[in-house]
C-alpha cells in the first residue's frame, strides 16, 4: 500500500480471504499436531564413531 490511500475493495477482499485461509491452516495444524508427550526423543548414537578410530 502507498502511503494513506485508502484500500480499495478488493484488496479488503483479499485481507479477508487471506485471514480466513491463514486460521484454516491453524485450525488444520492444531488438529494434526501430535503432544510431545506422543513423541519420542532421538538419541544420537556416537557408539561407531569410537569403533572407527
Amino acid at each position: 500500500m502507498h502511503g494513506d490511500e485508502p484500500t480499495s475493495r478488493g484488496e479488503e477482499c483479499d485481507a479477508v480471504e487471506r485471514e480466513a485461509a491463514k486460521q484454516r491452516l491453524l485450525a488444520q495444524a492444531e488438529a494434526e499436531r501430535v503432544p510431545v508427550e506422543d513423541t519420542t526423543r532421538a538419541v544420537p548414537d556416537r557408539r561407531w564413531r569410537r569403533d572407527q578410530r
